[in-house]
């Protein structure tokens, strides 16, 4: 097999590229500079020289508050760019993995979404681009995987993890939101999870995040500190009392992970056990 990532300069295509690797399967990993995912005639012709099986793509514009002053770009990326390879995927008739984020959905209430469900009601440019990257990829194509994912980390990039150690050295106390409710992704074994998955053909939507249960952003700070041993005081505050970010946050990044399971796939680790060895793969 012989499969095709983009994004790779980020923190979940790296860790893809080395799991295909690790598992014997030819990797053809793509950042802007070999292709640029908005050049449909780019998208063609790296994809189609490539000869590849697969294509999972992690590309995308992420950053969620900048996104709402520059829309335009952020959805010639996230939807164009994820459009012109679902194009070329159907051409090629080849399976195609798309990352994707619980923002496509509004955040509210409290019940775990579903995988399947279609209730979409994005609060941001950015969920709006990537759950238009979606439906170009379910419209045109069968053979696919939508997988979603929430509070992503890994060695290869910026991540909360990352702040909340810089942030923790400096100050005595810091503050962080109690108020929206997730489970972190440790890149590493979502890694695992999608090689897994792109070998089969169970395709559709899945959401994928590591077990453990869910906690809030003030919950995963605590025990951040705990296991790299800072003494920094953390105090919870709602997200009115934190100020507004210029986008809007989901409360409920609840994702229902039970599907992983249903189809024999191998769920992840349970979050605190990732962070524990995150922590001892990066400096800090």
């Amino acid at each position: 097999m012989r499969v095709l990532v983009t994004g790779v300069k980020g923190q979940l295509g790296y860790d893809v590229v080395k799991e295909l690797e690790s598992k014997g399967i030819e990797a053809v990993g793509v950042d802007i500079e070999e292709m640029d995912i908005t050049d449909a005639e780019a998208v063609d012709k790296v994809i189609t020289e490539s000869n590849v099986d697969a294509v999972i793509h992690c590309a995308a514009y992420t950053a969620v508050d900048a996104a709402e002053d520059n829309e335009e770009i952020c959805r010639k990326i996230n939807a164009g760019g994820t459009k012109n390879i679902a194009n070329v995927c159907k051409k090629l008739n080849i399976k195609m993995m798309y990352i994707s984020t619980d923002y496509v959905f509004d955040g509210q209430g409290t019940e775990p979404w579903e995988p399947d469900c279609k209730e979409y009601k994005p609060l941001s440019v950015y969920g709006q681009t990537k759950l238009e990257g979606e439906l170009s990829v379910s419209e045109t194509l069968d053979k696919f995987f939508i997988v979603r994912i929430a509070w992503v980390f890994g060695k290869n990039g910026n991540n909360f993890i990352k702040t909340m150690l810089n942030v923790g050295k400096k100050y005595d106390t810091v503050r962080v939101v109690s108020d929206q409710i997730g489970t972190p992704t440790y890149t590493y074994d979502l890694a695992k999870l999608l090689v897994e998955m792109i070998q089969s053909d169970k395709y559709g939507y899945y959401h994928a995040t590591n077990e453990g249960g869910y906690i809030s952003w003030y919950d995963f700070t605590v025990e951040i500190f705990k296991q790299a041993g800072y003494e920094t005081k953390v105090v919870p505050v709602t997200t009115e009392e934190y100020g507004l970010s210029k986008a809007a946050r989901p409360f409920n990044s609840r994702l229902d992970k039970s599907k992983i399971v249903k189809n024999g796939f191998t769920p992840l680790p349970i979050w605190q056990d990732a962070l524990a060895r995150y922590l001892k793969e990066i400096e800090f």
